[in-house]
């Protein structure tokens, strides 16, 4: 009786106990601020593969972007983000679109992408950025 009680409790706490690990974030966190450029690619004002991101915003190849929310799953190596962007649509009449940043720190860079698919690697382009925790 008390081990069916016992498995009757975990079972009722297990899917609240997965969910506890994601955190919500209202902006981007600081050490990721910055301009940060694809693989080797030479970091300059015509980069249009570059990345910059602030507290709030994107700009890069989705456009200029508000960022509207940010969700942060830790794991083994560090933290992985998703960022939750709106960015304008394309021509006059356009609706606003949605737009996830997947983004996680990689040694000296990060790796950001559209889907876990599509993570590229990027290194920082800009020394006015903050410093590294």
């Amino acid at each position: 009786m008390r081990n069916t009680f016992v498995l009757a409790a975990v079972a009722a706490l297990t899917p609240m106990i997965a969910n506890a690990h994601v955190v919500r974030h209202n902006s981007i966190p600081e050490v990721y601020w910055g301009t940060w450029s694809p693989g080797d690619h030479a970091c300059g004002d015509g980069d249009k593969a570059a990345i910059v991101l602030s507290a709030k915003a994107y700009v890069g190849p989705a456009g200029r972007c508000v960022v509207e929310a940010v969700s942060e799953t830790p794991s083994p190596d560090g933290a992985t983000y998703s960022a939750r962007l709106l960015c304008p649509g394309k021509g006059a009449k356009a609706k606003k679109s949605v737009v996830n940043l997947i983004f996680r720190s990689d040694g000296d860079g990060i790796s950001a992408g559209a889907t876990f698919e599509e993570l590229k690697a990027h290194r920082r382009c800009s020394a006015s950025a903050p410093a590294k925790k």
